[in-house]
C-alpha cells in the first residue's frame, strides 16, 4: 500500500492546513474521496483505509482538521467548530480543483460533512458516516468530555499505548498489543523534550465544553435538516459500532426512515468508533464505493 503525498492548503483566515494525498489506482475515472477524522484524531487514522480505497481506483485526500496533526493550531479557539471546519474543506476543494467528492467522516468528520451539505451541497457526491448522526448520545459526550483537552504526556510509546487502551479499550476490546501501539503512533506526537503528547491543540476542548451538543439534549441544535440535506438524492452509508454510545440505534432507525436508500453496516463488538478496518466495514464501504459515482 502507498504512503500518500503530503499536501498543504490555506484556509480563508490564513492557516496552513495539511492533507495526505493518495493517487487512485487504475480503472474508470471516479469521484475522489475526502476522509475526515474525529475530534481528537488526525489523518493518520486513515493510514490503512485511505490507500485501500485508492487501490479501488479513487484519489483519496485524508485531511488534518485545523488544530490537529500537521495543520496549524488556531490562535482563536472559538473557531474550532464545524462551520469553520467545513469552510476549510471548501477551500481545499477549490485549491485542489475538485468540483465534487465522496466524503468519509468519522464522528466529528461526519458532522463536518453534514455542515458542508448545508453550505455547499453541490460539493457532495455521497457520504459514509462513521458512527455519527444528527443526534449524539449524551453518555458518549460525557465520556469524551472526561478526557478531551486534559493534560497528559507519556515517556515512551508503551505508556502512550497504555493511555490509548485506557480511553478506548471498552470500545475496541479486540485490539492486540501491536494494534494499541499503532494507535498510539497515530494519536501522539513527540515534543522537543522527547515526551509524547496527544497530537491536537488542547484548546479544542473550549468549544467542545461550551457547544450546544455538550449541553442537555433539550438545548441541542436540530441537526436533522443537515442530515436531510446531506442524504437527499445522494448515496449514503452509515457504519455503526454495535456498542456505540454516540450513535444510538433509535437515531439510525430515524435516519433510515428519512433516507430509505441509506445503506447500513453494524460492526459487532465495537463501540465508538469503528476503525473502518474491520471486515464488515471494509465490505460495506467497498460495495458503497462500487455503486457511487
Amino acid at each position: 500500500m502507498q504512503d500518500g503525498i503530503a499536501r498543504r492548503w490555506t484556509s480563508a483566515d490564513g492557516l496552513s492546513l495539511f492533507a495526505r494525498d493518495y493517487a487512485g489506482g487504475e480503472g474508470p475515472a471516479r469521484l475522489p474521496v475526502i476522509c475526515i477524522h474525529g475530534l481528537t484524531r488526525n489523518s493518520r487514522d486513515f493510514e490503512i483505509v485511505a490507500p485501500r480505497i485508492a487501490s479501488l481506483g479513487r484519489r483519496v485526500l485524508a485531511i488534518d482538521v485545523r488544530g490537529r496533526g500537521g495543520s496549524d493550531r488556531d490562535p482563536e479557539p472559538m473557531r474550532y467548530n464545524p462551520a469553520v471546519y467545513a469552510g476549510d474543506v471548501i477551500a481545499l476543494m477549490a485549491q485542489a480543483g475538485l468540483a465534487r467528492a465522496i466524503f468519509v467522516g468519522t464522528s466529528m468528520g461526519g458532522l463536518i460533512a453534514m455542515t458542508l451539505a448545508a453550505l455547499r451541497p453541490d460539493l457532495i457526491g455521497g457520504t459514509v458516516l462513521n458512527d455519527v448522526g444528527p443526534e449524539v448520545g449524551q453518555a458518549g459526550l460525557a465520556r469524551i468530555g472526561g478526557y478531551v483537552g486534559g493534560p497528559f504526556s507519556a515517556a515512551d510509546w508503551a505508556e502512550a499505548a497504555d493511555y490509548c487502551r485506557r480511553t478506548n479499550g471498552e470500545a475496541l476490546p479486540h485490539l492486540s498489543d501491536d494494534q494499541w501501539l499503532s494507535m498510539a503512533r497515530r494519536t501522539f506526537r513527540a515534543g522537543a523534550d522527547g515526551r509524547l503528547t496527544p497530537d491536537y491543540d488542547p484548546a479544542i476542548s473550549q468549544v467542545f465544553r461550551t457547544a450546544p451538543t455538550a449541553a442537555p439534549a433539550t438545548a441541542a441544535p436540530d441537526l436533522w435538516p443537515l442530515f436531510a440535506a446531506l442524504s437527499a438524492g445522494r448515496p449514503t452509508l452509515v457504519v455503526r459500532g454495535a456498542k456505540s454510545d454516540i450513535l444510538e440505534t433509535a437515531t439510525v432507525e430515524r435516519m433510515q426512515a428519512m433516507a430509505p436508500h441509506m445503506g447500513r453496516v453494524e460492526v459487532a463488538g465495537v463501540g465508538h468508533a469503528p476503525l473502518l478496518e474491520e471486515p464488515e466495514a471494509e465490505a460495506g464501504i467497498d460495495a458503497f464505493l462500487n455503486d457511487a459515482p
